[in-house]
């Protein structure tokens, strides 16, 4: 399967997935929890087995020849990542645990050592909390406002309220998810990177959400920073990936000290290592490195093209079946919207609806989906959530609205 296949053979792409053929209290396993984490498929646990079977050593430094095939292993997933995201040169990847760490990266070394006291970072209000909490910590430690884009009603960024905060001329940074983990939202990312460089600022992109279901081009939409996670496209937990215009990353001081990202050290003095190594401290996630590579190939084996129709239909079909259930209120109603569907059910908590699902083997989200500030702007305490992957089939939300229309009546 590539870019250009016409046939997406959901049967052949499910085969890759063992933990899906298992039984849960004796039914089928219907997983639409893949925002929070997706599934792995064979090639990359084969990929980390067979690392740690074969050829384990760490990387780097080592001279001896596993430690070299290693490093060659764990370096081309360097390579992998900036072909992901058409970076231009794969010096710009800088490998972190998860987005959580590239955020906080980001506001450390360029908020502390680039942003100056009085200057604002703007933020949406449809963040994940990383996207909030390393900001206030920014504002509370170094003096920088901290400015928030409204959303509309229908789950959208209102593109109106976040010019205005512009005004002042005093954004240094903007920082914005591009897909929202609990709403389906995509940001119109060239606008948003548009109107901040004719402001004189920066733009940060959450990418956790969007990098799954379609292609990312960092030159296209204009991005300074890109960061996305692991675990979400179908690799490993532990690893992640920041990208950063390489000017950017060479004006930016370390984020943690150590090894690896030193270039000399004595008692009164240290050099830092090039980019992107000044930023990797310490023995890196090799295996899961490894994983990450085996991701990224089997994604573009199946080719973004057939997983956004793909995901697109399923969406569709999920907007289609839940709102034909009394009592189910969907959240958010953006025109351009990914695989995630948020929705409460009357006189039902979440976590209540979530439970009884999992009685038949169907697992979804519940809670505030590490969004409380949105939550407070929907006017809900928390939602329940399924969220699609390249492996979702329509018969599984199928499964889901059936069983959806059984608690209804249960609480009703």
């Amino acid at each position: 399967m590539n870019d250009t296949a016409q046939i997406f053979d959901i049967t052949a792409i499910r085969a890759e997935f063992p933990i899906l053929s298992q039984k849960v209290r004796d039914k089928d396993l219907v997983f639409l929890d893949s925002a929070a984490s997706a599934q792995k498929p064979r090639a990359v646990i084969a990929a980390m087995v067979g690392a740690m079977e074969t050829q384990y050593a760490n990387i780097h430094r080592g001279l001896h020849w596993m430690s070299e095939r290693t490093t060659e292993a764990y370096e081309l997933t360097r390579d992998a990542a900036a072909r992901l995201l058409n970076a231009r040169d794969r010096s710009e990847i800088v490998f972190v645990r998860n987005s959580t760490e590239a955020i906080n990266l980001v506001a450390h070394s360029y908020g502390r050592a680039i942003l100056k006291p009085g200057q604002a970072v703007v933020i949406s209000g449809m963040e994940h909390h990383s996207n909030i909490v390393p900001w206030q910590m920014l504002r509370d430690s170094h003096g920088i406002e901290l400015r928030v884009a409204d959303i509309t009603d229908s789950g959208e960024l209102d593109m109106a309220a976040y010019e205005a905060l512009f005004a002042d001329g005093r954004v240094g940074l903007v920082a914005i998810t591009h897909m929202s983990n609990v709403l389906g939202t995509y940001t119109p990312a060239g606008r948003i990177a548009a109107i901040a460089h004719a402001n004189g600022a920066k733009v940060l992109f959450d990418g956790s959400q969007a990098i799954v279901h379609r292609r990312i081009d960092v030159q296209a939409i204009d991005a300074d920073f890109y960061c996305f996670t692991g675990h979400k496209l179908y690799g490993p937990t532990g690893i992640g990936v920041l990208w950063a215009r390489r000017e950017l990353l060479d004006a930016m001081p370390p984020f943690l000290g150590g090894g690896e990202m030193i270039a000399s050290v004595s008692y009164e003095r240290t050099t830092w290592a090039e980019v992107p190594h000044k930023f990797e401290a310490g023995t890196p996630a090799i295996i899961e490195g490894i994983g990450l590579h085996a991701a990224i190939e089997f994604i573009e084996s199946v080719g973004y093209p057939a997983i956004a129709a793909h995901e697109a239909a399923l969406t569709d079909h999920a907007l289609a079946k839940l709102s034909a259930i009394e009592g189910i209120t969907i959240l958010g109603r953006a025109q351009d919207r990914g695989g995630v569907v948020s929705f409460t059910l009357d006189q039902a908590h979440p976590h209540d609806v979530a439970t009884l699902l999992d009685r038949q083997g169907i697992a979804v989200r519940a809670g505030q989906h590490c969004a409380e500030p949105l939550m407070r702007r929907l006017g809900v305490d928390g939602t329940a959530r399924a969220s699609f992957g390249i492996y979702t089939t329509p018969a599984e939300i199928d499964a889901l609205a059936t069983t959806l229309e059984r608690i209804r009546e249960f609480f009703a």
